[in-house]
């Protein structure tokens, strides 16, 4: 049986494959297995019940599986603060400020509206390892906790969640962003009342895009999978630069005031020299992924920071930073991670310090960008296709095989199954744009040939 967990928890449609009784179900195994720590232990000793949060962002069927998670915690014996619409990476900070015993999030991030996810979070705001979902997953088949009478959870909002995100956002800047113009694209999704009003508090000012959420237009569009929108706002309204956030503003994407996209791997790279040279980069180091750019690595040798590389998955950036060698890392995509402020990646985090920079260096953010050279790459979606027949196929295996030889040193090629959809991702970088173009035309075409 495949493995209901994802890279990024468990994902799918709305009332498809992620039902509301699924969504209980989980829900009732994660109150199993997520509130028995020594946190909730004492709680229960002294009369209390385990605590968990759960947010949402602004799909519409974000209403019906947060009431059914509600349902499955609470039945569970756990109380439930309901923090209402919030990006993942304010989730996540609220669990570990609080205390809390385990946190969840209703999104999908940067899929289609008609899709949704649920992540969960254990004590300190962390991610959850491979293991412990499988123990989640395994507890579904084993039983649920009963308790009757007052012992069943009760559910509460948590009125004052996002002013606490806001403050924590604003103490992780030392300066304003006084005289900074920046255009924000929400993604239509959960951020769309939260960001402009970290980056007005913080001094700049916002000319906001993508966020008129109404249930049906998240990530449509808008926002960090579609840039161009962005790219268009920042040259129309001549601001200095902009930001483009996902659905539930784990990740972000840059635009300078040209249009030209500063993305994921360049946001590291100029984080990572700022940190640098603030004496804050923990071990001269970043841990990066197989899908960051080999511009990334060449900038980071020049500068005499070490690159360190994990599969892909912020989940992985995350576990690697844990072992307390780094303090910073990210993907590509947009995770970008600075575990001295956050347990997760979070895209507003990141868009401040950028801001925060542009400041203190009083340059542009091409000039910043400049520090990185992006070698040509090439990214292919090949969708319909059965992703779990890829490591097997000898005829797929033989033509990478063959255009590694063909680019030798010169360039890179990765095929990997989506962790998060039904989609194999092929990755080719070169020296010249159209033969990364063409590689990754010919495997994609082999992909869908073979495994269609």
């Amino acid at each position: 049986m495949a493995r209901l967990f994802g890279t990024d928890g468990v994902r799918g449609v709305a009332n498809g494959e992620l039902t509301a009784t699924l969504a209980l179900e989980l829900a009732q195994a994660a109150a199993a297995v997520l509130s028995r720590g020594r946190t909730a232990e004492k709680r229960r000793e002294e009369g209390r019940k385990p605590i968990a949060i759960v947010a949402r962002d602004t799909r519409i069927s974000g209403a019906f599986l947060n009431a059914a998670v509600t349902a499955g915690l609470a039945s569970s014996g756990v109380d439930v603060l309901d923090a209402g619409v919030l990006p993942t990476p304010a989730l996540a900070y609220l669990v570990a400020d609080t205390k809390a015993d385990l946190g969840v999030v209703i999104s999908a991030s940067h899929n289609p509206f008609q899709d949704n996810g649920i992540k969960f979070f254990a004590v300190g705001g962390t991610k959850l390892p491979d293991e412990v979902e499988d123990r989640i997953e395994a507890w579904m088949h084993e039983g649920v906790l009963v308790p009757t009478g007052a012992e069943v959870g009760e559910r509460r909002r948590f009125a004052d969640a996002e002013d606490r995100y806001v403050l924590h956002l604003l103490g992780s800047i030392n300066k304003t962003l006084d005289g900074l113009h920046i255009v924000i694209d929400a993604a239509n999704g959960a951020a769309s009342a939260v960001a402009p009003q970290v980056f007005a508090d913080a001094g700049a000012k916002v000319t906001l895009v993508g966020a008129e959420p109404n249930g049906t237009n998240i990530n449509d569009g808008v926002g960090s999978v579609h840039i161009e929108h962005l790219q268009k706002a920042v040259v129309e309204h001549g601001a200095d630069f902009g930001i483009a956030l996902d659905g539930d503003a784990d990740r972000v994407q840059a635009v300078d005031a040209e249009g030209r996209v500063v993305d994921g791997d360049q946001i590291m790279a100029i984080l990572a020299v700022s940190m640098k040279r603030e004496g804050k980069l923990r071990g001269n180091k970043i841990i990066a992924t197989v899908m960051s750019n080999i511009g990334l690595h060449t900038a980071m040798k020049e500068q005499g920071i070490k690159v360190e590389v994990t599969g892909v998955g912020d989940r992985y950036v995350l576990e690697k930073l844990a072992e307390g060698e780094s303090n910073l890392g990210g993907e590509q995509s947009g995770h970008i991670i600075l575990a001295d402020h956050s347990t997760t990646g979070d895209g507003l985090l990141a868009g401040l310090k950028l801001a925060e920079e542009v400041v203190a260096t009083k340059k542009s953010l091409a000039e910043l960008a400049s520090v990185m050279k992006v070698a040509p790459q090439t990214l292919i979606n090949v969708s319909g296709v059965d992703k779990t027949r890829l490591q097997e196929n000898l005829v797929i295996s033989k033509a990478v095989a063959d255009a590694e030889a063909e680019l030798g040193e010169s360039g890179r090629i990765l095929l990997r199954p989506s962790g998060t959809e039904k989609i194999i991702r092929v990755m080719v970088e070169a020296t010249e744009a159209t033969v990364a173009d063409e590689i990754a035309g010919r495997l994609a075409s082999i992909v869908r040939s073979e495994l269609s």
